[in-house]
């Protein structure tokens, strides 16, 4: 068998054993060849096992993103998506011998992290990724949208200031491409849409031109900083939210104010609803807000542990000593992570360890989306003194949790 990148000419061939490896049919492009999520695959990244006799077997994928880092830092990540074996060569290492080639090659462009949306969580933890960022919905039932009075000297008091604008998706692709790129330059979590993305509609509404409603957010001064992109199921019916996209909570609630007074509908459905936001407390009724489905999002996979330690923003100071076992990679590490005034170092030390855990669990922490205690009480780290689980909470901590709402 051979792993072997491909070239504009596999692009079929590719996109074919993918979907056969899912079971499914590709869809069929638009006349510019648009609207598929391959439209913005990137071929010298991706990869195909082929047999000895030359029949394409597995395939895996990455595009390249920039990942907004806790502080605000954005740091260049392979997003990796497409991998599938075929059912005929499945538990004969074609996987294992993909995912191995394609992190030398992740870690031979100089990224120092790889990213993921998990199909089945079992398989991916063994190749040294874990859940970064969570996700959930929020469904308000029309009849329970009110709003809350604000109590005096609240902050809820102030007036919202801004405008918001009912567009068709077709008519404010530029809009969005701007809003989301400010929005994303902030958010811990985030990835970067390329323009290709935008261009090509190469992914979910309101990437894809799947006909949408978008709710657009204007500040005082006339700018964008916005937007709410829906669908209605049917006339007095769900109204679903693709995502919303604000760079401030203030933003975001004066969306969800305009689309929880649409008419005939009777219930809002908010996908991707962001952690921490303060939306359920603004309601009348505490209980209108029903969160569902929530579950893993983003997968992180470390390749240069003192690389990505030190690249990060960091909010307390403070050492800890790691011990980082890489049992894919056949990989060990004890680092010594120092922060000072929000600057991190790690370099390798001999000193006795704080905390044993796998390169995986390092994933989950690493953008501040599950505290290092969690994975001591669920058995997944090993703290080696009474206060080591504390010290790495307080040194891991975000200002800001951490969110993602792309889709690839």
């Amino acid at each position: 068998m051979e792993i072997r990148p491909t070239t504009e000419k596999d692009l079929d061939v590719f996109v074919d054993t993918v979907h056969a490896a899912f079971g499914r049919f590709p869809d069929t492009p638009a006349d510019d060849g648009g609207g598929v999520w391959w439209a913005a695959t990137e071929p010298d990244r991706n990869l195909l096992a082929v047999t000895a006799d030359g029949r394409p077997v597995g395939t895996a994928g990455a595009y390249s993103f920039e990942l907004t880092l806790p502080g605000e830092v954005l740091v260049p990540v392979a997003g990796v998506s497409a991998v599938g074996v075929l059912a005929t060569h499945r538990r004969q290492g074609v996987l294992s011998a993909m995912m191995r080639r394609q992190l030398a090659d992740v870690r031979a462009r100089g990224e120092f992290l790889a990213v993921l949306l998990a199909s089945e969580t079992l398989i991916y933890r063994r190749f040294g990724y874990g859940p970064a960022t969570h996700t959930r919905r929020l469904t308000v039932p029309r009849h329970q949208a009110a709003f809350a009075v604000p109590r005096a000297g609240g902050t809820a008091d102030a007036p919202e200031t801004g405008t918001v604008e009912l567009l068709r998706r077709a008519d404010c692709g530029e809009i969005l491409e701007q809003v989301y790129d400010r929005y994303r330059r902030g958010q811990p979590g985030a990835l970067s849409r390329p323009h290709r993305w935008w261009s090509s509609g190469a992914g979910h509404p309101p990437i894809s031109p799947a006909p949408r409603y978008v709710a657009v957010h204007r500040d005082a001064d006339g700018l964008a900083d916005g937007y709410a992109s829906y669908a209605l199921d049917e006339p007095g019916g769900t109204l679903t939210v693709d995502e919303t996209v604000a760079v401030d909570d203030t933003v975001y609630t004066a969306l969800a104010r305009c689309l929880l007074g649409h008419d005939l509908i009777t219930r809002v459905v908010f996908k991707h609803f962001p952690p921490g936001h303060p939306l359920r407390w603004q309601l009348a009724d505490f209980r209108a807000g029903q969160p569902s489905d929530e579950g893993d999002w983003l997968w992180a996979r470390l390749l240069d542990i003192p690389g990505a330690l030190t690249a990060r923003g960091w909010f307390a100071d403070g050492e800890l000593v790691l011990d980082v076992e890489d049992p894919f990679l056949g990989e060990h590490g004890r680092y010594l992570l120092t922060v000072r005034d929000g600057t991190g170092d790690c370099v390798p030390t001999d000193r006795e360890p704080d905390l044993s855990l796998d390169v995986s669990d390092l994933g989950s922490i690493y953008l501040g989306g599950t505290a290092p205690s969690t994975l001591v009480h669920a058995g997944h780290v090993r703290a080696h003194h009474a206060d080591a689980a504390a010290r790495a909470d307080a040194l891991f901590r975000t200002e800001r949790a951490p969110h993602c709402l792309h889709w690839f």
